[in-house]
């Protein structure tokens, strides 16, 4: 009984999925989402909606409506594997956008949202991470019920910069050089040593076009890598250099590191003459 959510209102549901021969792939007995911020699977995007509180309801899905044609690691789906649900609606609220809530929430729900990234980013739909990582940041940085204590607060700006390298990633994989960088930067301004947006700052100076000289986000509380007036003598790959070797200096055993500083070499590299 009761009305069906509405847009916009936050669910808690109970959820069980199983694959065609009855296994058991999926378990939780209060699974708590927004309908259309894409934190679960389609199936429950579209199901949830039209039930109203107290219903049981079973839902079988097609592979694209559950974890996709490649399946999942956790939970273990194989790959184009239909699953039935059974979904029962316990409760619907308002939204908790953009209430104050306590920092445990907001934690709670920006881990939420960054990991179903995470699970989007592993399909290769970056465009669906990029919006669920967007939605973490904006649970972290919502209004706050009460101040976060110490450690909340250092757990708050660890979970920015990783959503924020996790966005510069999905720019990056959209073909999307200068909001790639703008995340670099905000990673850094909160954190200016972190190795991975200095690592991503480095590729998207060698992702970027050589026509123009890269622009920074915005001012920043870290020194200036290079001055304006240095980059446009030396051009990209010079920055580009630089952070990365910066990167090195933090995680000297990263194979990642060392990969694009080869790239960078046999770019600047002169070509052999024949």
């Amino acid at each position: 009984g009761g009305p069906r959510p509405l847009p916009g209102q936050e669910v808690s549901v109970k959820v069980l999925g199983a694959l065609e021969d009855g296994g058991l792939v999926e378990r939780d007995p209060r699974l708590i989402f927004v309908p259309g911020h894409g934190d679960v699977v389609e199936a429950l995007e579209l199901g949830v909606p039209t039930m109203q509180p107290g219903e049981v309801s079973f839902f079988l899905a097609a592979f694209p409506y559950a974890y996709g044609r490649p399946g999942s690691r956790e939970p273990d789906v194989p790959p184009e594997a239909p699953l039935l649900f059974e979904v029962t609606l316990l409760e619907v609220r308002d939204g908790p956008d953009p209430q104050p809530l306590p920092p445990a929430v907001r934690l709670r729900l920006g881990s939420q949202r960054r990991e179903r990234g995470n699970f989007h980013f592993a399909r290769g739909d970056f465009a669906a991470a990029l919006r669920s990582y967007r939605l973490s940041l904006r649970a972290l940085d919502g209004p706050a019920a009460a101040p976060p204590g110490p450690e909340e607060e250092e757990e708050l700006r660890e979970q920015r910069v990783k959503c924020l390298n996790n966005c510069a990633a999905a720019e990056l994989k959209l073909g999307r050089t200068e909001e790639a960088l703008a995340a670099c930067e905000a990673a850094l301004r909160i954190c200016p040593d972190n190795g991975r947006a200095l690592l991503r700052r480095g590729q998207v100076g060698l992702a970027a076009p050589r026509t123009a000289p890269l622009r920074s986000a915005g001012p920043s509380s870290h020194p200036p890598l290079l001055s304006p007036q240095l980059l446009a003598e030396q051009g990209r790959d010079a920055e580009a250099a630089l952070v990365l070797k910066r990167a090195l200096e933090l995680d000297p055993a990263s194979k990642v590191i060392h990969t694009e500083l080869s790239r960078l070499a046999k770019r600047q590299s002169p070509p052999s003459s024949t």
